[in-house]
């Protein structure tokens, strides 16, 4: 490709045309115009007369000017210009396209994409093979055409890990095994990706061996998002960049479900990266009710996988053991130990009571003893190593604690420092005049910033001896400097004694709202570790949801469980997507960057040319050349015509006004949508549109074919199906609505849940079809059904059962007791039946009177069965041979069945028809 003054030009040999213009020029000027013709009968006395002199007409200057113009757009674009067009490496050989495809790119993947596509019309162009090389899922060299390449280029997506040392030398050895010399091209996210210098040292001599080495770099910046940790009562949320540039802000948002199954953004926070920083971090404060609705983290204006924090059980309700030296009494509640413990956390966290004993086989997240002042040797050994592994002791003081010699004369484990013998009190040997009020919490403590209400106070306490290590366990103290919460760590865990009781009897802090939030800020009902991998040993962790390269959530579908340990030490890859995994009822997530993890920016051997992506893509500019030619032409055509006499402006009126009119009755307006009157003056089987086109076209074709039955076999003649937009139709004009379920159908908004609401409270039903009874066999769950489970939860659905076997729509029009669609045996759900309906005397079935089930549930794929095309041919296999076709037919019998119990309710069940139905079921 040539470029002259910026654009380049893929066939410059054809400009030399442009030479020829001054040439043509006097050509068309030597040629005069056509001459206007115009009848005139006198005109017959002029002949033979002859004029002395002869003036030649000429072609107006103009008319020239406009046909060379158009010309010359035609050489121009047929010479094939480009705007910024694309530098490629000079040289003859093969090209190599190397792409990091990795998280880091996802976010500007178009420009990475716009710069491939670049660079494949390039070496089109100049006839070079070429080959792509993905370092996230390296494949072996296959150098072919550039536009083969381009084809292929769609498969080439970011994926939500970085590459490691093992897919760099997969790399490494593809490009050795190719037979011929190449130069490459290395589209770079701008990130260091393994701490194997040596593996990344010898892919980089790998191609220099083959040719010349380039790389082209993006330059945005690269954010990261590290796991939310729970400190102090707050979340914790730590973003990470590669290169320390400017200042940034960025928007931090909370995702979860809201109490209708809908995903929301339950809280934002801004936070932003100070100029030369690599990192930042903000805290988010949130009820524990909020907090554990959480599912994810997310940089609001990031699109990748590494912006993507998700959520597992650290943010979740804890289970709570408690432990009590008091026998219960249901006459003391009040002055029970536990009481206001069990009011404080029963609302964030489960509760467990017992003896220690029973409870730490358990494994509890938290074990609090209230007033416990001894355990056996065998307990507190257990105790320790539970808390070495993580566990959170807290600790109450009380009568007993204060009249025993524990930690009197040293430290014990299972104290966080040592006591003085009695306790301090009003009137007491130690003795106070009135009660304490608490001190302002310090800016060390986890209860900074936490209101204290006036009304606290202390009248006693156990007293910490003074220790040089006790201020620094000191978390909060009294106004007179006596330590009232100490802490101390233990391996992973903590030890929190408070030296009060409970209960009421030593202060009235367990009657504020303080002692929940000082729990809370300790962590009581929200889980902060994350496991270690020794913990994990045994467990195999089964994929729920994972991410893509771009951040988006989606089912996990049938990839295979990973081991405990693996989930937590082995890198992201094909066989360990980032995503939520479960074992048993412990979910934990999977984050693209581990706790800790730092962004290195990539750093490239000097010698090699490192260049940022081109500012402005590649355009190509023969299509608008060509273009202006035609309407240039367009304009020399009518000009010609104006000049020679032959059209005027009032022919051109009249021709404008007869080409629109031909056009309106050649290609008529489209019909206007139906409207709510037309719609309601014939009955139409309905089904919701689902946003899958495939899965809507099913639908369509299914009830098609069940109307076609229902006119040929019944009096009811339904008109045509249509599809419901569930955000913008009104629902009453339909007596069913068949709803084929997806697992990316979108939720319903408020407005659309409530004239679902009211469609089923007004007689309308709703066919769910999850189209998935084929997997049940396997017991597994489908995507489509827990789709459905979400849809579910804010409609008004009554209980449900498998259709009982003297259920109206066994008979409503036949008699069946199968319901097969596409699939066979799949149970179907209907509204349960009244306990106290009356079997009718000599009939198998209830009198039910004329209720019409709200709701059927199934997913056998009844609108494939039922679908037909255009000569009302079936469109799927359903079984094989004649069987296949049995089942057709019962699949159209239970759709007939359906309409007319829809349509009629369970007249089935009236005494007129038990002669008819006798007869039919032989007795």
């Amino acid at each position: 490709m040539s470029v002259i003054y910026g654009i380049g030009f893929a066939s410059p040999w054809l400009l030399v045309a442009l030479l020829a213009l001054p040439i043509i020029w006097f050509l068309l000027r030597a040629i005069p115009p056509a001459p206007k013709r115009q009848l005139f009968p006198a005109v017959t006395l002029l002949l033979g007369l002859g004029d002395k002199e002869t003036q030649v007409d000429r072609t107006p200057w103009w008319l020239l000017l406009l046909r060379l113009l158009a010309l010359a757009a035609v050489i121009l674009g047929l010479a094939g210009p480009v705007l910024n067009p694309a530098r490629a490496i000079d040289s003859p050989k093969p090209l190599l396209l190397v792409v990091d495809a990795s998280w880091a790119g996802a976010a500007h993947w178009s420009e990475t994409r716009t710069q491939l596509q670049s660079l494949l019309q390039d070496a089109a162009r100049a006839n070079r093979p070429v080959a792509l090389l993905s370092l996230t899922d390296p494949t072996p060299l296959q150098f072919q055409p550039a536009d083969v390449q381009a084809r292929l280029l769609a498969g080439v997506v970011p994926q939500p890990w970085q590459p490691s040392t093992e897919m760099l030398s997969a790399a490494t050895r593809h490009v050795t095994e190719a037979q011929q010399g190449f130069d490459t091209l290395w589209i770079s996210d701008g990130l260091s990706f393994v701490d194997d210098r040596e593996a990344r040292r010898d892919f980089i001599a790998a191609l220099r061996d083959r040719g010349a080495v380039e790389v082209l770099q993006n330059q945005h910046e690269v954010v990261g998002l590290l796991p939310a940790a729970f400190e102090d009562g707050a979340i914790v949320l730590q973003a990470t960049r590669a290169n320390p540039g400017p200042a940034s802000a960025h928007q931090l948002q909370a995702l979860g479900l809201d109490p209708g199954g809908q995903e929301r953004i339950l809280a934002s926070v801004a936070f932003q990266f100070e100029a030369g920083a690599t990192t930042a971090e903000t805290r988010l404060s949130l009820p524990a009710e909020l907090r554990a609705r959480i599912s994810r983290f997310a940089l609001a204006d990031v699109r990748s996988a590494g912006a993507i924090a998700l959520s597992d059980d650290r943010l979740r309700r804890r289970e709570v053991a408690l432990i009590s030296s008091q026998a219960g009494n249901e006459g003391l509640a009040l002055l029970s130990p536990l009481h206001y413990l069990r009011e404080a956390l029963a609302p964030s966290a489960d509760l467990l009571e017992g003896t220690l004993a029973n409870l730490l086989p358990a494994k509890p997240d938290v074990i609090v003893l209230a007033d416990v002042a001894h355990l056996p040797a065998a307990q507190e050994e257990a105790l320790v190593n539970w808390i070495v592994d993580g566990g959170l002791l807290l600790r109450f003081a009380g009568p007993r604690l204060a009249a025993s010699d524990t930690a009197r004369d040293r430290e014990e484990p299972l104290m966080p420092v040592r006591l003085r013998i009695g306790g301090r009190s009003i009137g007491g040997a130690m003795s106070w005049g009135d009660p304490k009020t608490l001190a302002p919490f310090a800016e060390g403590s986890p209860f900074y910033k936490l209101e204290i209400p006036d009304e606290v106070t202390v009248r006693s306490q156990v007293v910490a001896q003074p220790d040089p290590e006790l201020a620094n366990r000191v978390i909060a103290e009294l106004a007179d400097g006596t330590p009232l919460v100490t802490r101390k760590d233990l391996g992973q865990g903590q030890i929190v004694l408070f030296h009060v009781t409970a209960n009421a009897e030593w202060s009235s802090l367990p009657l504020s709202g303080l002692f929940v939030d000082m729990l809370e800020r300790l962590a009581v009902s929200s889980a902060a570790k994350a496991p270690e991998a020794t913990e994990l040993d045994g467990t195999i962790w089964q994929p729920v949801d994972v991410l893509d390269g771009f951040g988006r959530l989606r089912d996990a579908g049938t990839q295979p469980g990973v081991a405990g340990p693996a989930l937590i030490e082995a890198a992201a890859g094909p066989d360990l997507w980032p995503g939520l995994y479960q074992s048993g009822k412990r979910s934990l997530a999977r984050n693209v960057l581990p706790v800790g993890s730092t962004l290195q920016p990539a750093i490239w051997p000097q010698d090699i040319p490192v260049r940022a992506f081109e500012a402005s893509p590649e355009r190509p500019l023969g299509g608008l050349f060509l273009s202006m030619a035609l309407i240039l032409m367009a304009l020399d055509v009518a000009a010609s015509l104006l000049v020679s006499g032959l059209w005027s402006p009032a022919k051109a009126a009249k021709g404008t006004a007869a080409v629109v009119l031909a056009g309106l009755l050649l290609h008529p307006n489209p019909a206007p949508a139906q409207t709510a009157a037309e719609l309601a003056g014939e009955l139409r089987l309905a089904y919701v549109l689902t946003g899958d086109a495939s899965v809507d076209a099913t639908a369509e074709a299914g009830l098609r074919g069940l109307s076609d039955v229902l006119r040929y076999r019944t009096s009811v003649e339904p008109a045509a199906p249509f599809g419901v937009d569930l955000e913008r139709d009104e629902l009453a004009l339909f007596p069913i609505l068949y709803w084929p379920m997806t697992a990316q159908q979108p939720m319903p908004s408020a407005e659309a849940y409530g004239r679902l609401n009211t469609y089923l409270a007004n007689g309308g039903m709703i066919f769910f079809d999850t189209r998935d009874s084929d997997l049940s066999v396997t017991g597994s769950t489908s995507p489509a059904a827990r789709r459905l489970q979400q849809i579910a939860l804010a409609l008004d659905i009554p209980p449900l059962e498998i259709v009982p076997r003297d259920h109206v729509l066994t008979r409503a029009f036949y008699l069946l007791q199968d319901f097969p669609g596409r699939h066979l045996r799949g149970p179907v759900w209907v509204e349960a039946i009244a306990t106290e309906a009356e079997t009718v005397e000599g009939l198998p079935f209830r009198q039910l009177n004329d209720g019409v089930t709200p709701v059927v549930i199934g997913g056998n794929d009844w609108a494939a069965a039922w679908a037909v095309d255009a000569s009302g041919a079936p469109m799927y296999p359903v079984g094989r041979g004649y069987g296949g076709e049995r089942q057709r037919e019962l699949a159209r019998r239970f759709g007939v069945n359906l309409v007319m119990h829809v349509l009629t309710g369970n007249y089935k069940s009236d005494q007129v028809h038990v002669p008819a139905l006798l007869d039919r079921l032989g007795q």
